[in-house]
């Protein structure tokens, strides 16, 4: 980069030099600019070639090079030495100079062809322009051409011009060919891209429609400014589009730039439309023409402008944004087609952006957002375009809406609960109109529906989702219980029960020889069955106490109550008998709770309530405890089990404790009374 400015410095030294200018100097900017944009995108996106095409471009400065120096050569008297060569050598290098510009056009802006077919395209890019390159290098087909060097003979006349010829006037017809087939790639990327892809086209296409508009107005001035003023200040313009498109820097503010570019060309023409035809037109049929003004005239041109600008202001502006957005739906469009979608069987993760794409293309905003309410927090859900979608949650206070910096956010509520928001950004310098505020409000008063099924549904996919997780638990607790009991029973009462076994055989052999010494080993043999007995009720207790089969939840909680190390209250007056599943799940719960109170609270005593509300069996176990912090200490593997448990019978459990200030523990289950047995 930094050998091509010193080229292009030397070049148009060499150019000022020899009196032409014109010929050097309004291909420098468009080269440099080319060239430093190239060498931006080439560090940041280094796989893709477009970056090192425009950055290639800057090999051009040695033909400009060569150019100036024949031209410098040219004014001295005799030539300078090697002024043919220079020229030979600019006149290559215009014809091989077309392969980057043609790439550039075929792979723009992915740096990928626009599929497999136009393969044969690419390869007639490179060798086209090099079969032209060869021609003018071996022969003089255009070398001393009137507008090239006519004063100078072609250095390397190795074939005759009449040879030659007809290969390059082939070359010519097919290079054109190959440069309106690269175009023509352009326009159907286009026409295929959406998205984020046809932002980045509508940069290059606007940058080169403005730079093309710029060539036709200054041609057809008369007396004006040359053309060449439109390839100095507009054609590097292509080149900052082409970045700025390939780094994907503030890509969706193209549509700003073209809508304003409309708006205020419009208003320029409106005003210089406005001034010719009264000041020149006027004046010409009184007798005053341009030769001398009329102050007058003057005036009410500027009154009619003044008048009739902002009328013709709006007008403009719809005709921009018809032009640049397209046609918009109106509001009765799309409220229909949002009741229609809306109305569909959409998944729940397509509700939301649909919502946000009918609402942006009705409004014309640049971007709408869709956000839900989870917990005190309002979460982005959905965005159109979908890379616009916010990455962080906000905080919601007392059910008001956060900042959401738009230029409109409105709640969107059902039934009193505010359940999320629509926000929506409209493109810089462009206010939301009453009409289109009046569209999002509507919009937003029918979508609290579609957020409470949404929120349902989100609802309902995690609650399935703990009940699996809860199920896993239970399966896993069950075995690991089968296991606890299945060790239990071999290592107490089978080796009980053995040894019994072994001492009833040897008192039997004892009988007839020692009698005292057989009735003593019988009377331990008794007391061993006694503790055998003991140890197998212990056991069957804590698979499904008999108390509690044969009396109640009261009953079989207050024995258990009297053994625990704590003093607990039992309190549960006229509870009627349950199935058998559910009196086990209230009963094991409480056990369960009692025992973390005995572990962990550090409590002088706890109360049970047993109580039937609503047609829910409801336990209660409150302790004057410790406490913890339930924000930041999470179910551990009792609570977790009592909630499982519970869960599996369609219950719930809710636990509530501050420090120092105890906790309490209460569980819901769904029950039906048993009918007593008839006599």
């Amino acid at each position: 980069m930094a050998i091509a400015v010193v080229i292009f410095a030397g070049a148009a030294a060499l150019s000022l030099a020899a009196h032409h200018p014109s010929d050097v100097l309004p291909f420098l900017p468009a080269l440099l600019v080319f060239a430093g944009v190239g060498a931006v995108v080439a560090s940041r996106r280094p796989a893709n070639p477009l970056g090192w095409l425009m950055l290639s471009m800057s090999g051009m400065s040695i033909g400009l090079l060569a150019d100036a120096y024949a031209r410098f050569g040219l004014t001295r008297t005799p030539h300078a030495v090697g002024t043919a060569w220079a020229a030979w050598a600019f006149m290559v290098s215009i014809e091989v100079g077309t392969v980057p510009l043609i790439f550039i056009l075929l792979l723009f802006p992915h740096g990928s062809l626009l599929s497999p077919r136009w393969r044969v395209v690419a390869w007639a890019a490179v060798v086209v322009p090099l079969v032209g390159g060869v021609a003018t290098a071996v022969s003089d087909v255009n070398f001393s051409a009137q507008t090239n060097f006519p004063m100078l003979r072609d250095p390397v006349p190795l074939l005759p011009r009449s040879v030659v010829a007809p290969v390059y006037g082939v070359y010519q017809s097919v290079i054109l060919l190959v440069i309106l087939a690269a175009a023509a790639s352009l326009v159907l990327r286009f026409r295929r891209s959406r998205g984020e892809e046809r932002q980045q086209l509508k940069w290059i296409a606007f940058a080169g429609g403005l730079a093309a508009a710029g060539f036709i107005v200054l041609a057809s001035v008369p007396h004006g400014p040359e053309p060449v003023l439109a390839f100095v200040t507009l054609v590097p313009l292509i080149a900052l589009a082409a970045g700025i498109a390939v780094l994907k820097y503030r890509l969706y503010d193209i549509d700003v730039v073209m809508n304003k570019t409309v708006v205020y060309g419009l208003l320029a023409a409106f005003i210089t439309a406005v001034y010719v035809a009264i000041v020149v037109g006027i004046g010409a049929a009184i007798g005053q023409g341009s030769s001398k003004p009329n102050l007058g005239l003057s005036i009410l041109a500027t009154a009619v402008v003044a008048v009739a600008f902002q009328p013709v202001r709006a007008r403009v502006q719809r005709f921009a944004n018809r032009l640049v957005y397209g046609k918009r739906a109106t509001p009765y469009e799309v409220l229909s087609e949002f009741s229609s979608r809306m109305a569909g069987t959409y998944a729940s993760e397509d509700l939301l952006p649909r919502m946000a794409r009918v609402l942006a293309e009705g409004t014309g905003a640049r971007t709408a957002v869709v956000w839900l309410r989870v917990g005190e927090q309002l979460k982005p859900e959905a965005a159109w375009p979908m890379d616009d979608l916010p990455t962080g949650s906000l905080p919601t206070r007392g059910g008001e809406l956060p900042d959401l910096s738009a230029a409109l956010a409105l709640p969107i509520h059902h039934r009193g609960e505010l359940l999320g928001a629509l926000s929506l950004s409209k493109p810089a310098g462009e206010r939301l109109t009453p009409a289109e505020g009046n569209l999002a409000k509507d919009v937003a008063s029918g979508a609290g529906l579609v957020l409470r099924n949404v929120r349902l549904t989100e609802e309902l996919l995690q609650r399935l989702e703990e009940l699996r997780a809860s199920r896993q638990r239970l399966v896993a607790a069950q075995d690991q219980e089968r296991r606890r009991l299945e060790r239990n029973i071999h290592d107490g009462a089978q080796q009980q029960l053995v040894a019994l076994a072994e001492r009833v055989r040897l008192a039997r052999s004892l009988t007839g020889g020692d009698p005292g010494k057989s009735s003593a080993m019988l009377t331990q043999a008794e007391a061993e069955v006694t503790q055998a007995l003991e140890d197998l009720r212990d056991l069957a207790r804590g698979i499904y106490p008999p108390l509690l089969a044969d009396r109640g939840l009261v009953v079989a909680l207050s024995a258990q109550a009297r053994k625990s190390p704590i003093p607990v209250e039992i309190e549960g007056h006229g509870i009627a008998r349950y199935r058998q599943e559910v009196e086990a799940a209230v009963h094991f719960s409480i056990l369960e709770a009692l025992q973390n109170v005995a572990k962990y609270a550090g409590a002088s005593k706890a109360i049970v309530r047993l109580s039937v509300e609503d047609g829910d069996l409801t336990f209660v176990v409150e302790d004057d405890g410790a406490g913890f912090d339930t924000s930041t200490t999470s179910y551990g593997t009792g609570l977790q089990g009592m909630a499982d448990r519970l869960a599996a019978l369609g219950g719930t459990l809710e636990v509530r404790s501050r420090l120092r200030l105890g906790t309490t523990v209460t569980g819901r289950l769904p029950v039906r009374e048993l009918e007593p047995v008839g006599e």
